[in-house]
Order: C-alpha cells, then structure tokens, then sequence
C-alpha cells in the first residue's frame, strides 16, 4: 500500500471516529478542546503527503494518539471507562486515562522531533539528538500546560473537565514527568525500530 493510501485510509479512520465522539460529548466545549490537534494535524499531513511522508512507525503512532484525544475528548479524561478499569485493577486513586494521554504526548512528539532532526540533517551526533527532541517533548508539554492555565483562567469553573485534574495538586508537574517518559520510551525502545525505517524510507516514497 502507498503512503498516500495509508494516509487516507488513517484521515478516513479519524473522521469516522471523530463523528462518533462528537454524536454526545459528556460536553461539547471540552471535547472541542480535546480534539483540536486532530483537527490541526489531519490537514497537515494531507497535504505534506508527497514532500514529506512519514515512517509506517511514526504515521501508525499519529494514528494512535489521535484516537486517544477523541476517545477523551468524547468522555471527558476523568471519565473514560477504560481509565476506570486500569484504577480498579492497579488499586490507583484516580482515573489514569490523561496520564495515558499525556505519555501519547511525549512518545509521539519525540519520534515527530526525531524524523525532522534526521532527515533534515540538522543534527548528526546522536546524544545531541535525544537532548533535542527531550527538550522538544518538554517545550510541548508545557506549552499545552499553558493552554490549560489560559483555559481555566479563561472559563473559571467551565475548564474543569478540560484540565482533568481530578483534585491533585501535583496534576501538572506529574502531565509533564508522563510526557518525559514517553519521550525517553521513544529513545530507549523505539528509536533503533525508527532508524531502520529512516533507512528504507526513501525507497518508500518514490
């Protein structure tokens, strides 16, 4: 299968499930929120197609995250049934699910980071390759930390589903500390399975 109908068969698969989150959203404002980077990825990869396609990983990882997004976007992150299935079995305090998400935001981010580096030839040595894409992953993570504090600044009460932060005090700092473990899972386990994909990718996009 080409890229091009990979691609359209993911924006297919995205649309699908974004109809289906947004038939009856626990609320329709957060949900909003929620799936806005899909709303603004989707077109980017569109049409960045042909001059620069993705790695199947990268591209199959893009599709994942977005799926998170929506799934939370649909029930708000402290209300995803899935999140309250892993609380019950792990004994946790809280409904996990944004800690899933905000790991989503780390690894794929990285590997977004990763591809740009190597195939831009920006950068050669490979420790300053992991900084910069950590220093990527926690740029973003914290920007998106900023959203939510203009949010609730914003929409007083109305941004709590939105910020999900189910009573901790530490919600932020530990949003971050996932995303960083995403970021790190991405150079630990999937950079080698990455590299070789770099590798053939030119052969792929021809």
């Amino acid at each position: 299968m080409t890229y091009t109908k990979s691609l359209g068969t993911l924006l297919i698969a995205w649309c699908v499930m974004l109809l289906a989150s947004g038939l009856a959203p626990y609320d329709r404002l957060t949900w909003l929120m929620e799936v806005a980077p899909v709303l603004l990825v989707a077109p980017v990869l569109w049409l960045t197609r042909e001059r620069f396609p993705l790695t199947t990983l990268l591209l199959v990882l893009v599709g994942l995250h977005g799926a998170v997004l929506m799934l939370g976007g649909a029930y708000t992150y402290a209300r995803v049934p899935l999140g309250f299935e892993l609380q019950d079995f792990f004994g946790l305090s809280r409904n996990p699910y944004d800690k899933i998400g905000h790991f989503f935001q780390g690894m794929v981010p990285a590997l977004a980071a990763r591809e740009i580096l190597v195939r831009g030839q920006f950068v050669r040595g490979g420790r300053m390759l992991a900084f910069l894409v950590l220093c990527v992953v926690l740029a973003i993570s914290a920007t998106y930390e900023l959203v939510e504090w203009g949010a609730a600044l914003a929409l007083g009460q109305g941004a709590e589903e939105f910020l999900g932060t189910q009573g901790d005090p530490w919600d932020t700092q530990s949003d971050m500390f996932m995303a960083l473990c995403g970021g790190l899972f991405t150079l630990v386990c999937l950079a080698p399975w990455h590299k070789v994909q770099l590798e053939y990718l030119p052969k792929r996009s021809t």
